[in-house]
């Protein structure tokens, strides 16, 4: 259930700067920049071999490849760092592409995830974690996007289930059921395709 907007809400500014409003857009950054901060962080703690980026960095390329574009549709502030959140993940995962893809080089082949995960090197199995987290999320997008969000919120942004319900309108009861079916098919899918290695997707709750 999406918030109520009003007149200068931290929305309705948002909403404004994806329309291509820049007016007072220095302010508006200013505002969102510690959450911004805090999801770089969440991000790349979680993917500290392959994303040799701050998050000054990741930031500044979320800025370049999407805030300064525009074109979201945002129904409320949850939604907008929701979106962040998930075009961070595609920042990373972009690198981690290319970095596998140099693994060989000389106009190789890149590697194929089966390889990757099987390599020695830290960074080369993390970058294929980060690729196949992102193929089975997209998947999961598909099949269940409550679920797919419960996992980007708590995960990936770091909100607690309290945090999630009042920023959604959902109850604490809704967000967790979401947030376990979508992180069990993802366990299962991982345990499919790893012989058993969900270890990958270790959380707390």
């Amino acid at each position: 259930m999406a918030s109520q907007v009003s007149p200068g809400s931290l929305t309705e500014r948002l909403q404004l700067l994806m329309r291509g409003d820049t007016a007072g857009s220095d302010a508006l950054v200013r505002e969102i920049m510690p959450k911004l901060r805090e999801i770089a962080m969440q991000r790349l703690r979680r993917e500290r071999y392959a994303a040799p980026l701050s998050k000054t960095e990741l930031i500044h390329e979320l800025w370049l490849r999407n805030l300064s574009k525009g074109g979201w549709q945002i129904h409320d502030r949850a939604h907008f760092y929701a979106l962040a959140s998930t075009a961070m993940r595609y920042i990373l995962v972009d690198l981690a592409r290319k970095r596998l893809a140099s693994v060989r080089g000389g106009g190789e082949a890149p590697v194929s995830l089966d390889e990757a995960r099987g390599s020695r090197e830290p960074w080369v199995q993390d970058a294929a974690r980060i690729v196949e987290i992102d193929i089975l999320l997209k998947r999961l997008e598909e099949k269940e996007p409550d679920a797919a969000r419960m996992v980007e919120m708590h995960y990936f942004m770091g909100l607690t289930f309290d945090e999630i319900a009042q920023e959604t309108g959902l109850t604490v009861k809704q967000v967790r059921s979401r947030w376990d079916r979508g992180l069990g098919w993802l366990k299962r899918m991982l345990r499919s395709r790893e012989s058993g290695r969900s270890s990958l997707l270790r959380t707390t709750v």
